[in-house]
C-alpha cells in the first residue's frame, strides 16, 4: 500500500500555475523571464468593492453563514442573472461558490457516475478534463478550430452525444482562445441538445468571461435559449470581469431549487460556506453603479493590446494568430515556428514515452522560457486528449503594452533561433523530459 490514494494518479492541473516552477529555475539561472502566463487581470478589485469588505470585517461580519450563500448575496446573483440573460431567477436557485471554479467539480459529482460521458470543449479550461477523468467518467472533447475562430458547428456537438452523455460543458468567451459563440450557433446547439440528448442531459455553461468582450459583440448564454434555463447550470463569478481572483468568489444557478440543495451540501462537506464579508463584496460590486466604469475602462485596456498583439504575432513567420472576440488571451498556431526551429524533427525522434508526456508546442514553450526568457503555456494544457498534431500557444494580454512589446519581440527573435534550439536540447532540465 503506497502513502498517496492510487486515485490521485490521474487528477490533473492548472498547468498555467505549474510553468511557474520552470519560470523559478530560469530565473535562477539569471534569465529575465516576461510572464505571459496566468489569466489575472492585471488590476486591482473595485475600491468600492474592497471598502465595503473592509467594513464588514470592522463590524465584526466574519462568522459563519448559510451554506449556499447570504440571502442578499444571492438576490443580487439572481436580479443580476434575470436581468442580462432575460430570465427569472429565483434566488434559492443560487449557491454561493469559493470562485467559479469548484462549479465544474461540483457539477460531474453531482450529475454523473462513472462510464457516464462528459462532452467539452478543446483546447478549454484543463480543470474540464481533470474532474472527468477523476471520477472514472468518459471524456469526449469537442475539438475548436482555428479555423472556425475555435467556436464549433452544431451538428459537430451532436456527432458527439449519446445516450450515455449526461454532462455537456459549454464556455464563452473560451479560455483559452478567446472564441465566442454567437446567439446563432447557441440556439442550434439547442436544438441539437432537444433533438440528440437523453432528457436529464444537463449542460455546463462557464460564462466568468461574460462581461470581456470586444467589438460590438455581446455575451449571449444558452440559458436564455427557450427551454434551454431548465437544463442549465449557469456558472460565473467575479474573478475575470471584477479583478477579484483572489477573493474567491463565484455562484452557480441551477436549474432548480432541489439542484441548488445538491451544490450546498457540497459547500458543507468541502468549504463550510463563503466568507460572509466576501460575499458583502461580491454583492456590491454587483450593485453599486461604479463598478461598470471600472470594468469598462479594463475591457478597453484589453482590447488596445489584443489590438496590437494579433498583427504583431502574425508579422513573425511561422505564427497564425486569430483576433478574438473576448476574453484576454490570444491563441496563435505555431506550426512553422516548430517546423523552422526543427522541434518537429526532435520530437520525432523521442521514445515514445517521453512523447506521452510532451509535444512541439510543449517543447517550444520550454525553449521561450530558458533561451529567450518569455513564457506562454502549451496546447496540452488545455486539454491533452486528442490534442496530438495541435501546435498551439496560450498567450495572455493581461499585462502592460510595454511589456507585451518586449515579449513579443523576444518571440521573434526565438522563432529564427535554430541554433539556439540546438543547444536547448542539450539541456536535460530545459527540456524536462524522463531520463
Amino acid at each position: 500500500m503506497g502513502l498517496i490514494a492510487n486515485r490521485m494518479a490521474v487528477l490533473g492541473t492548472e498547468n498555467a500555475f505549474r510553468v511557474g516552477e520552470d519560470i523559478a529555475r530560469a530565473e535562477k539561472r539569471g534569465v529575465d523571464v516576461i510572464r505571459f502566463t496566468l489569466g489575472e487581470p492585471d488590476f486591482s478589485s473595485p475600491e468600492h468593492v474592497n471598502q465595503t469588505a473592509i467594513e464588514n470585517i470592522l463590524k465584526g461580519n466574519t462568522h459563519y453563514v448559510d451554506p449556499a450563500g447570504i440571502l442578499g448575496y444571492r438576490r443580487a446573483v439572481a436580479r443580476y442573472v434575470s436581468r442580462t440573460r432575460d430570465l427569472d431567477i429565483d434566488p434559492d436557485r443560487v449557491v454561493a461558490l469559493p470562485g467559479a471554479k469548484p462549479g465544474i467539480g461540483y457539477s460531474v459529482i453531482s450529475y454523473v457516475n462513472p462510464g457516464d460521458e462528459v462532452i467539452y470543449p478543446s483546447p478549454g479550461f484543463p480543470i474540464y478534463e481533470s474532474w472527468v477523468t477523476f471520477l472514472g467518467a468518459k471524456p469526449v472533447p469537442l475539438h475548436l478550430r482555428q479555423e472556425n475562430d475555435f467556436a464549433f458547428d452544431p451538428e459537430e456537438l451532436g456527432a458527439l452525444i449519446t445516450e450515455k452523455t449526461k454532462l455537456i460543458i459549454l464556455c464563452s468567451p473560451s479560455n483559452p482562445t478567446g472564441g465566442v459563440l454567437s446567439r446563432h450557433v447557441l440556439e442550434g446547439v439547442a436544438e441539437v441538445i432537444k433533438r440528440r440528448a437523453r432528457p436529464d442531459i444537463r449542460i455546463y455553461s462557464d460564462e466568468i468571461y461574460e462581461r470581456i468582450t470586444y467589438d460590438g459583440f455581446r455575451h449571449y448564454s444558452i440559458a436564455s435559449v427557450p427551454g434551454m434555463e431548465e437544463l442549465t447550470i449557469i456558472s460565473s463569478g467575479h474573478s475575470k470581469s471584477f479583478a477579484m481572483t483572489g477573493w474567491r468568489t463565484g455562484f452557480a444557478v441551477l436549474p432548480t431549487v432541489e439542484e441548488a440543495s445538491v451544490f450546498k451540501q457540497l459547500n458543507i462537506n468541502i468549504v463550510s460556506c463563503v466568507p460572509p464579508f466576501v460575499q458583502e463584496a461580491a454583492r456590491e460590486a454587483f450593485e453599486n453603479p461604479k463598478t461598470d466604469a471600472v470594468v469598462e475602462h479594463m475591457v478597453s485596456q484589453f482590447k488596445q493590446r489584443r489590438n496590437y498583439m494579433v498583427p504583431a504575432l502574425n508579422e513573425i513567420p511561422g505564427v497564425r494568430c486569430n483576433r478574438p472576440l473576448g476574453a484576454f488571451y490570444l491563441f496563435p498556431r505555431v506550426d512553422g515556428v516548430c517546423r523552422e526551429l526543427g522541434i518537429h524533427e526532435f520530437f520525432e525522434k523521442l521514445p515514445d514515452e517521453a512523447k506521452r508526456v510532451t509535444s512541439p508546442s510543449t517543447l517550444l514553450m520550454r525553449f521561450l522560457i530558458y533561451r529567450h526568457g518569455v513564457a506562454v503555456v502549451d496546447r496540452r494544457s488545455f486539454g491533452a486528449i486528442g490534442s496530438e498534431g495541435q501546435h498551439f500557444v496560450r498567450i495572455s494580454i493581461a499585462t502592460d503594452l510595454e511589456t507585451l512589446k518586449r515579449g513579443v519581440e523576444r518571440i521573434r527573435q526565438a522563432a529564427g533561433d535554430r541554433d539556439g534550439f540546438t543547444a536547448f536540447t542539450r539541456d536535460g532540465e530545459a527540456v524536462g523530459l524522463p531520463v
